[in-house]
């Protein structure tokens, strides 16, 4: 029997607010598996996958650890999801983990790779390094080479080869789960008060912490929840938020957003879910496909260069294809991707005549008023006055 979406929310926000992976543990102890985490903002989890283990999305402890020992290993104009994370580690809830991917995003992350080390040094730790070269033959090549060394290492660690025909597996198993993420953002962009961002979010999130197979079911009947109930007539602005695609908002600012006026139609949470906009092959060569398809079909994002065109087209165009009406920049603070990106998105959307907002927050927010007033400002002017 298909759940509600009210009870499909409440299993959602249940993994949300576990600090002690619970579904992870139970995950490995019913098939023998191996947990292996990853911070945002990509990592190649099919090659994770093959290899007999669960990546595990590990993005900081949100608004609801106090943090003690993270603090005395980072300055305070960083920022949150680094001490947290090694609050966590610290305090043995990452205990679970037989390794951990840091992917390129920041100096921050990389730094985070190393103090890793130290706090956990009988832990596999691995610095994702991906091209910043993105012809087939440079980037293509690179990155090939990168991804069968992490098999192989991952493969020893766990004791399952990471094989042509188990990676090919892989590979289908989180195409078919980008391809109903991607029904879940479509119905959110259509009928966005059929599937607020509040519950969507919490729909994807929950993929950080089940199984692959299991996480797609999960969406699959949201999305038939969803769509059996009636939704509320609401005239509100559509916006898209920009620049939270590493330290994650406390779920209490993106329903704030919603609760000013605002319909979030497009945005860059848990970027990892959707990082392929095209399918990776699941024929030839899989290791080949995967490079190929993070070199060709890679979301635009701050976090890595691309020779394709600028940024800012690049967010015109979301806002286009969503029919969104602004732009709310949602940066956590002192993220320096997201902060350097911001003023070339700015430009373009100032020659397109595209509403903006920006705002600043971090992991552990506990006030929200401020940014709903401020995001329910922008909405009532772009009703009353814009004509983007």
């Amino acid at each position: 029997m298909t759940r509600t979406t009210a009870e499909l929310m409440a299993f959602a926000e249940d993994l949300y607010y576990d600090l002690d992976f619970k579904s992870v543990k139970r995950w490995k102890v019913k098939t023998g598996g191996h947990a292996i985490g990853f911070m945002p903002v990509y990592a190649p989890r099919e090659i994770v996958h093959a290899a007999g283990a669960m990546p595990v999305g590990i993005v900081g402890a949100g608004d609801w650890l106090e943090v003690i020992r993270g603090d005395a290993y980072y300055q305070s104009y960083l920022c949150h999801i680094p001490r947290s994370t090694i609050d966590m580690a610290e305090s043995g809830r990452l205990d679970f983990l037989e390794g951990m991917l840091f992917p390129s995003t920041c100096d921050v992350i990389r730094n985070l790779s190393g103090m890793w080390q130290i706090v956990k040094p009988d832990m596999y730790t691995r610095y994702v390094d991906v091209p910043q070269n993105f012809t087939d033959g440079v980037g293509g090549q690179f990155w090939a080479h990168e991804l069968r060394t992490l098999a192989q290492e991952l493969g020893e660690r766990t004791g399952t080869e990471v094989t042509d025909e188990r990676l090919r597996a892989s590979i289908a198993l989180f195409n078919e789960n980008r391809r109903a993420v991607c029904d879940l953002y479509s119905l959110r962009r259509d009928e966005p008060a059929r599937a607020p961002t509040s519950e969507v979010y919490l729909m994807v999130r929950a993929g950080l912490v089940m199984d692959v197979e299991d996480h797609t079911a999960l969406i699959r009947e949201y999305i038939t929840a969803a769509r059996n109930i009636t939704p509320p007539e609401l005239d509100n602005a559509r916006v898209i938020v920009v620049g939270a695609f590493c330290e994650q908002p406390p779920i209490g600012l993106i329903k704030s957003i919603e609760r000013s006026g605002c319909f979030v139609v497009d945005d860059d949470l848990i970027l990892i879910s959707r990082w392929f906009t095209d399918n990776a092959a699941e024929t030839g060569d899989p290791i080949e496909a995967l490079a190929l398809a993070f070199v060709h079909d890679s979301v635009p994002t701050a976090v890595m260069y691309s020779a394709k065109a600028g940024r800012g087209k690049a967010v015109v165009e979301r806002v286009r294809v969503a029919r969104a009406e602004g732009v709310i920049f949602a940066a956590p603070s002192f993220c320096t991707p997201a902060l350097l990106d911001q003023p070339m998105l700015v430009a373009e959307l100032d020659r397109e005549g595209i509403p903006y907002t920006a705002f600043k927050f971090a992991e552990n927010a506990g006030q929200f008023q401020p940014i709903r007033e401020q995001t329910g400002t922008f909405a009532d002017t772009m009703k009353l006055w814009s004509v983007a």
